[in-house]
């Protein structure tokens, strides 16, 4: 963990938060996405919070699980790219700003501990990276999952590591350039959730899980997801999709294909 030095996030009770809430629960540290309004859409400060609380989680050997969960009827429709572009927005944090760049799919491996996404409403585009970094997924029946990107001119790097290391390279492929929706059912199929469950069954499924995850051995745990973020890391692998995402959100295609979105019609490619 290179974000956050280790003094700094001991004391994540007395934090002001914008964008998530979170809560301690005996050796479960509770995540929950906090921006309804506009569908749990990830702002920058959004990913410094999570961030935060993760490098809480990797240092504090009480915690023995993650659970992220959402508000509102979305889990998460993605990155705010208007806000990723730097339009500004009042907002009321204390999580002061990371020592270098977060990357998500880094900072997921990090922690060394297990992360459970409940999976209550649809998951879009760069969202699909709180079930792709997750070491398990419950989600509740009905639930859609999708990668809209190459409708706007964009691709999702982000979540491209992360994605292959649950499923195929050829229905990442397929779903990738298609940009279609998949049900939870078809995701499971896939390997990229646990289990599938009605929505009435979701706490209590989750609270089992949880319940059998912390009977074990947190330090045998923790030993052996360190050990396995080891021996699958691949050395500046996210930072170079980082810079490809930066690099496609820069093309004609990207600002074309957003613009139509907003205007609710059909981009016009250019192929540039």
């Amino acid at each position: 963990m290179n974000y956050f030095e280790e003094n700094i996030v001991q004391n994540i009770h007395q934090q002001q938060w914008a964008f998530i809430d979170c809560a301690i629960d005996g050796h479960v540290l509770q995540i929950t996405l906090n921006r309804p309004a506009k569908k749990n859409a990830l702002h920058p400060q959004m990913v410094n919070e999570i961030a935060f609380a993760l490098s809480h989680a990797h240092f504090n050997n009480e915690i023995r699980v993650v659970l992220f969960k959402a508000n509102g009827d979305v889990f998460c429709s993605g990155a705010d790219l208007k806000a990723f572009m730097g339009i500004s927005e009042d907002f009321n944090s204390s999580i002061p700003s990371p020592s270098n760049s977060i990357l998500l799919g880094e900072i997921f491996n990090q922690v060394h501990k297990p992360i459970i996404c409940q999976l209550h409403g649809n998951i879009m585009a760069g969202g699909l990276f709180f079930i792709a970094g997750s070491h398990f997924t419950v989600a509740a029946k009905g639930v859609k999952l999708g990668l809209p990107e190459v409708k706007r001119g964009l691709f999702p790097f982000q979540v491209l590591s992360a994605l292959l290391d649950n499923i195929s390279k050829q229905n990442a492929i397929n779903w990738c350039i298609t940009g279609d929706e998949i049900t939870a059912d078809t995701a499971k199929e896939w390997g990229l959730i646990t289990s599938v469950v009605e929505n009435e069954e979701l706490g209590k499924t989750t609270e089992e899980l949880i319940n059998k995850l912390t009977t074990n051995s947190p330090n045998a745990i923790r030993m052996g997801l360190q050990a396995f973020e080891k021996i699958t890391k691949n050395e500046g692998e996210h930072q170079y999709l980082m810079e490809m995402l930066q690099k496609t959100i820069m093309s004609a295609d990207a600002q074309e294909g957003i613009k139509a979105f907003k205007e609710k019609r059909t981009p016009v490619w250019t192929g540039k």
